[in-house]
């Protein structure tokens, strides 16, 4: 028991990384392509890396419920535009802030998913309002300019990571009623299909533009979504909540290493002081002791959110 926990903590560093890192592979992105076709393009890599396991598990699955049942169906569609919404908002949001700004500010969802919760009927404990007020001073230092502005990206950021939250409570919501990895299959299909028609009517491109962005693409495609989210899936089989928690909330350590190598990204005192003020946050939102209950929607794993 103790070395599936230990292999599930590995199993979850490397996708903390992998999400972190992409960051950078999604602003590189931008330098050839439009944000849109981005995440149409990368998404659908994303979808064909799953399909394998999709088509794997497929005829056991559909024992219990087809492939095109309605539930199912309709649970892929919501997460997916779900998923649209954020992932762009994100991709958007990168051309007006850093890397490192972006992850923190994306990780917020954390904070947002109980305070969501608590518009449906959900209990939230201490450590979410206390987690919500390091998260909103550090905010404060991290963004807020000497001129006393906040940069337009940080604003996208802060609003995709509402949308992250609310992506969380669909996923709580469907996962429990149909399987995981079909739904994720669905929800990429779904993000990457609307993402591509919005980039057909608000973007231009070139083959040889996709062409110079594909090493982003295939990073941010094949490894961020494909691989990230089975490495998960298959991390949180054996995975300690509170273990899983803090390995998983170290994305945003690792989107602001990656802006630091390699985009030459830095921060001020100030910066990394409000960096530090939100991770704390993040941390006490997910791990302030509780008392013992069913599981709550703001106990859910958020699933692929880069």
């Amino acid at each position: 028991m103790r070395n599936q926990a230990l292999r599930a903590d590995f199993l979850m560093l490397i996708t903390a990384m992998i999400w972190g890192s992409a960051f950078v592979a999604q602003r590189v992105g931008m330098d050839n392509i439009g944000p849109f076709l981005f995440t149409g393009l990368r998404f659908a890599l994303g979808a064909i890396v799953l399909l394998p396991l999709v088509l794997r598990q497929g005829r056991g699955a559909a024992r219990h419920e087809p492939f095109f049942q309605r539930g199912l169906l309709l649970g892929g569609f919501f997460m997916g535009l779900a998923l649209t919404i954020g992932i762009n908002l994100q991709q958007v949001g990168l051309l007006f802030t850093s890397v490192t700004n972006s992850g923190f500010i994306t990780g917020l969802y954390v904070i947002v998913v109980p305070l969501l919760g608590l518009l449906i009927g959900q209990k939230t404990g201490f450590g979410t309002w206390v987690g919500a007020v390091l998260a909103v001073v550090g905010m404060a230092f991290l963004s807020i300019g000497e001129d006393f502005t906040v940069a337009s990206g940080d604003w996208i950021q802060l609003a995709g990571a509402f949308v992250w939250g609310i992506h969380v409570l669909l996923v709580s919501f469907f996962v429990g009623r149909h399987d995981a990895i079909r739904l994720a299959f669905l929800q990429f299909v779904t993000c990457a299909v609307v993402s591509l028609i919005l980039a057909a009517f608000f973007e231009e491109a070139s083959l040889a533009q996709i062409r110079l962005a594909a090493p982003a693409l295939i990073y941010g495609g094949m490894f961020a979504v494909g691989v990230g989210y089975t490495l998960q899936v298959v991390a949180q089989k054996h995975a300690i909540a509170s273990h899983a928690a803090i390995i998983l909330s170290l994305e945003a350590v690792f989107a602001a290493v990656a802006g630091a190598v390699f985009l030459d990204e830095s921060l001020s005192l100030r910066g990394y002081f409000g960096c530090t003020l939100m991770f704390a946050g993040m941390l006490a939102a997910q791990l302030w002791p509780r008392r013992p209950k069913p599981q709550a929607l703001s106990d859910v794993s958020p699933g692929v959110r880069t």
